[in-house]
């Protein structure tokens, strides 16, 4: 049977250390090419997107609070202040270090436990297990993968191996 840490606190820090290695591509592209940094920070998608730092700040805070609300503890507020790759690292490593420092019995038996999530003016109610795959770790990639994506759309050698890291590795 599987855990609910395997199903939650595994993914994330996965989909982060591969994050992670994505700025780095993406900040040496920045140095190779002498590209301000700030521009591809700043890069988005569409219009309407947000841009690159953006999308690595939301994905380190759904799964910082992921790990936060699964161990029955309120999410720490942390201020969007970033405005350097480096920034940006620290900002991932911190929640690497956060999720890791989980011990897997603290999530024992969180699969049906209650959890509710303020959602703009309203308020949306979840199940751990439902929360966990359906909402958290869904937000963490859809936020990660559009990071990738502005980098790549900017022209940074990126590869699908790239985002999914190294395989066989937990």
């Amino acid at each position: 049977m599987v855990s609910m840490y395997e199903v939650s606190i595994t993914p994330c820090v996965r989909v982060l250390r591969a994050l992670s290695e994505v700025l780095k591509k993406g900040e040496a592209h920045c140095l190779t090419h002498g590209i301000d940094p700030s521009v591809m920070l700043g890069s988005r998608l569409y219009p309407d997107m947000f841009p690159l730092v953006r999308q690595v700040q939301i994905a380190a805070d759904s799964a910082r609070r992921l790990g936060a609300r699964l161990t029955r503890t309120v999410p720490a507020s942390v201020p969007d202040v970033e405005t350097s790759f480096a920034e940006l690292q620290q900002r991932v490593q911190a929640t690497i270090d956060g999720l890791l420092a989980v011990k897997p019995e603290a999530l024992d038996g969180t699969e049906g436990m209650a959890i509710t999530i303020p959602i703009q003016k309203d308020e949306l109610h979840l199940k751990g297990l439902e929360y966990a795959q359906g909402f958290a770790i869904a937000n963490l990639y859809f936020h990660a993968v559009t990071a990738y994506d502005i980098l790549r759309h900017n022209g940074v050698a990126l590869e699908k191996q790239d985002f999914l890291g190294p395989l066989g590795t937990s």
